[in-house]
C-alpha cells in the first residue's frame, strides 16, 4: 500500500484530520492502489508538485509566482481555487515573515533528502523537495512543504514533522530545519515547538493506528 511508502506532509494531514477527512483521504488511497494494481493510469501525479516547483524558482528570483500561478490555472482549472490560496500564503511568509529578507542567499545544491524506516512497521517516511537555502552569513534553512487546506499544521503536528525530519536528515542540524503550512503561510522550527522526548512514540502509535485503519477499509473492497 502506498501508505508504507509516504511522503511527510502526507502522513501528518492524514494523523491530524478530521475522522471524515482522513477515512476519506484512506479510501482514495485504496482506490488509487486498486486502480493501479488492474494497470490503469492514475491523474497524473500531485498539483502540489508543479507549485513548489514554482515557488522554489520564486525564491530562488528565477520566476514570478504570480506570473506562473496565473499559468497553472489555466492548465488545471480545477485547482482554480487551490492554487491562489497557495499562493497568497507562500508569498506572506516569504516577503513579510522570513529571516533573511535583507540578506543575500543561494540555494543549498543537492538539496538534502531522506527517509525513515519504522521497522516494527515495515514502513518508510520520505522527507523530499524541501526548499534549501544558504544565508550569506552561511546560514542553512531546510523548508519542508505542507500543503494541506485541513487540518492546519498544529503545533503537535509540526513537532512530530520536525523530529521526523531530523532523523530522516540525521547529518543536517535540526535547528535548520522548518516546515512550512503554505496556505497559512505559517512555519515551525523546533524554537517554536521544542522537542518533548515522546515524538517517536506518538509517531509510531499513530502511524500504527492508520496502518490498521488503512486495513480495515480495504476489505471493504474485496
Amino acid at each position: 500500500m502506498s501508505l508504507e511508502q509516504i511522503h511527510l506532509r502526507k502522513l501528518l494531514q492524514i494523523f491530524y484530520a478530521p475522522n471524515n477527512k482522513r477515512i476519506s483521504i484512506l479510501r482514495a488511497d485504496i482506490r488509487q492502489e486498486i486502480s493501479k494494481g488492474a494497470g490503469l493510469n492514475g491523474d497524473g501525479g500531485d498539483f502540489h508538485t508543479a507549485f513548489w516547483s514554482g515557488a522554489k524558482r520564486h525564491a530562488l528570483g528565477t520566476a514570478d509566482l504570480r506570473a506562473l500561478t496565473e499559468v497553472y490555472i489555466e492548465r488545471s482549472r480545477q485547482r482554480r481555487r487551490l492554487y491562489p490560496l497557495l499562493r497568497d500564503g507562500f508569498l506572506l511568509w516569504w516577503d513579510e515573515k522570513r529571516r533573511w529578507r535583507n540578506e543575500p542567499f543561494e540555494a543549498i545544491l543537492p538539496s538534502p533528502h531522506g527517509r525513515f524506516i519504522f521497522e516494527e512497521l515495515a514502513a518508510t517516511v520520505k522527507v523530499e523537495n524541501l526548499l534549501s537555502l544558504e544565508g550569506g552569513d552561511h546560514s542553512n534553512r531546510l523548508i519542508y512543504p505542507y500543503f494541506a487546506e485541513e487540518p492546519l499544521l498544529s503545533a503537535e503536528a509540526a513537532r512530530l514533522g520536525l523530529w521526523l525530519m531530523s532523523v530522516a536528515l540525521p547529518h543536517r542540524n535540526a535547528e535548520e530545519m522548518r516546515i512550512l503550512d503554505v496556505i497559512r503561510g505559517t512555519s515551525f522550527g523546533i524554537a517554536d515547538v521544542p522537542f518533548l522526548g515522546n515524538e517517536e512514540s506518538i509517531f509510531l502509535q499513530k502511524y500504527e493506528a492508520t496502518l490498521a485503519e488503512w486495513r480495515r477499509l480495504r476489505e471493504e473492497y474485496d
